[in-house]
């Protein structure tokens, strides 16, 4: 199964790089300034580089060890990838970048925090313990143009907990997390087990609920009983850990490609898989709007922490006393907010957790701090005011777009199993012009069981010779195999875009389908030696 592909006509690509580079250009030109004059990067995050505007969409993957991380990733890009490890224990012992490449390779660590053309040149100060455990693999697969995937160690259970990393995992985390587009959070239902690790992830995940969708996996291996006790424990801990009024999502389903486990939740798997798939699908096409909430989140906080430290440098004495005024002045810290919440009329969500805060101003000399300028805050008030505003109907007007990502997210594929939509192979057009046509002279690779296939076929019941896709999808759907993997045999077997199946189409799809059962991946497209003999191109000879 293949990822699906990001299609969409130039002009709306334009409007979304138009968008991305006047995002950039207002950051470096309003926001940027001020984050320097106010030692806004020594307190919270680092500057924004190109790339971080420039790259897809980027989705994080997390979880305890063997709930399944690696094999949703594979999953989503239906292929295995260099140092992709699957097993009981933990097997993924680093942070795994998935982005596109011309070529299949690996760039260590080290290297990626000097490629300016990365958004990963700010993970240097978490050091060599760190970068050591850290890789991007860049691979020629149709789902990674249009999102980047990052594979992340598991997270250690209680018995692990104190074993150390040798890096601050919390803190790694709360780096991705900020420029994320989508946080896979996953869960085994076998075993749900809170660490303290976990719960250190989750603070790490704090302020980012928005991003957050939580995945209860495997849960074919549980009956519909057990799920419901597992399910509600789950929303019971998520709800000590995230306290907000809100409830988190949770997607029910077994994400791997294999066929699933019989069970009394079948179809509600089936439509939880869709749900998350269709969320993910839909981040291409929110990537420009996505990078205007955080630049608006960042522009706000940029404007409550210039305004603090414009008060501590106002408030520091010039000879005497610096350092018991100092610590007065942390002591009183959430006093402070609340006379700027009321004096400049800085909402109170906009300021940064008050505790670290304080913890930072502690390593900092108050002296150095510069008080504010008021063109750098009107420049500032200009970009949140007007500047933003202006590029908001720009987003709206930008043209619906098709989000076809090949394989598993392919909301086309899926949408052949539904009677009301319908959508014409893609993949039809299989010589390229100028082509010999060599096909014709390759044996079918289905024609020595065709026989056993035909006999499939005729107890179907076909219809003038061919089979209607309900009937299809009823006998499909005996194998257990995800709709997912069952859409995309239909896209490979439905040569000729009519809706419905020969023999030799139907001959075709229980090959595919004998082949993803025993393990193999399915092609992206239809290989030659595949193309069922009536379909292929007629040479010159065969017309006269």
């Amino acid at each position: 199964m293949s990822v699906r592909r990001l299609r969409s006509d130039p002009k709306t690509l334009g409007d979304v790089n138009l968008v991305t580079e006047e995002l950039k250009n207002l950051y470096f030109k309003r926001l940027l300034p001020i984050e320097k004059h106010s030692s806004f990067h020594h307190f919270h995050s680092p500057r924004y580089e190109d790339a971080e505007f420039d790259n897809q969409p980027m989705v994080l993957v997390i979880g305890q060890y063997s709930t399944g991380k690696t094999t949703f990733v594979r999953y989503l890009i239906e292929e295995d990838f260099p140092g992709g490890r699957v097993g009981p224990e933990p097997t993924t012992d680093c942070f795994t970048a998935l982005m596109h490449g011309e070529a299949e390779g690996v760039i260590p660590g080290n290297a990626l925090t000097v490629d300016p053309k990365k958004p990963f040149r700010h993970l240097d100060p978490f050091g060599n313990a760190f970068l050591n455990r850290f890789q991007c693999v860049q691979m020629p697969n149709k789902v990674l143009e249009s999102i980047s995937i990052i594979d992340t160690p598991g997270i250690l259970t209680a018995a692990k907990g104190k074993l150390s990393r040798g890096y601050d995992f919390p803190a790694v985390l709360r780096w991705f997390a900020e420029r994320a587009d989508r946080i896979i959070l996953l869960f085994d239902a076998h075993k749900l087990e809170f660490s303290d690790e976990l719960t250190r992830a989750f603070g790490a995940l704090c302020g980012h609920e928005d991003k957050l969708r939580v995945v209860l996996n495997k849960a074919d291996r549980v009956d519909s009983q057990q799920l419901m006790r597992v399910y509600g424990a789950l929303m019971w801990s998520l709800g000590k850990v995230f306290r907000t009024p809100e409830i988190l999502r949770v997607h029910v389903g077994s994400f791997w490609s294999e066929p699933r486990q019989p069970c009394d939740h079948y179809q509600l798997l089936e439509l939880e898989e869709e749900d998350l798939l269709a969320d993910i699908r839909n981040l291409p096409r929110n990537a420009a709007v996505r990078k205007l909430n955080d630049l608006v989140k960042r522009a706000r906080l940029v404007r409550a922490h210039a305004h603090v430290i414009s008060y501590l440098k106002k408030e520091m004495p010039t000879v005497f006393c610096k350092e018991s005024k100092k610590h007065n002045l942390i002591y009183q810290l959430p006093l402070i907010f609340t006379k700027i919440q009321q004096r400049h009329r800085v909402p109170a969500g906009d300021f940064p957790d008050c505790t670290k805060m304080q913890e930072k101003l502690l390593g900092q000399d108050f002296s150095r701090f510069k008080t504010l300028k008021p063109s750098l805050m009107a420049s500032l008030d200009k970009l949140l005011t007007s500047d933003i505003a202006d590029l908001v109907p720009l987003i709206q007007q930008q043209e619906p777009r098709k989000t076809s990502l090949p394989g598993v997210l392919d909301g086309e594929f899926l949408g052949t199993f539904r009677p009301e939509h319908y959508k014409k192979d893609l993949f039809k057009e299989l010589q390229k012009a100028g082509g010999s046509a060599e096909s014709d002279f390759v044996e079918w690779a289905v024609a020595k069981h065709k026989p056993k296939y035909d006999e499939i076929f005729f107890n179907l019941s076909p219809n003038g010779g061919r089979l209607s896709a309900s009937k299809v999808k009823e006998w499909m759907k005996t194998t257990l195999l995800p709709n997912s993997v069952l859409a995309h045999v239909w896209r490979l077997s439905d040569v000729d875009g009519d809706g419905a199946l020969d023999n030799e189409e139907f001959a075709l799809a229980v090959h595919l389908i004998e082949g993803k059962l025993e393990g193999h991946w399915l092609p992206r497209e239809l290989p030659s030696h595949l193309v069922p003999p009536s379909k292929r191109p007629r040479s010159a000879g065969e017309d006269e």
